[in-house]
């Protein structure tokens, strides 16, 4: 088991990015939250299975449709356990 903390930016807001990490977090069973900062960026904090969390990760480096990554940082820490599930969190933070 792994945490991921991501930020991602780009054309990322306003484009479905949280819906749908949401959904990709469910299918691969990972853990967290996501959500947008008031910088234009998105931020995703996620712990899983480290094959679930890289794939999280892959998938967040283009993301949906309409979306345009142009970077993405992640950082790796120790896993707390904090999480029952994965949220999209409303609002911009």
């Amino acid at each position: 088991m792994i945490r991921a903390h991501l930020y991602i930016s780009g054309r990322v807001q306003g484009v479905g990015f949280r819906a749908n990490t949401r959904r990709k977090a469910n299918q691969l069973d990972v853990k967290g939250w996501v959500r947008n900062l008031r910088d234009g960026r998105v931020e995703v904090l996620a712990e899983g299975k480290e094959e679930d969390i890289k794939k999280l990760i892959d998938w967040c480096y283009h993301g949906p449709t309409m979306a345009n990554v142009k970077d993405l940082e992640v950082e790796k820490t120790e896993v707390t356990g904090e999480f029952r599930g994965f949220t999209a969190k409303r609002g911009t933070y």
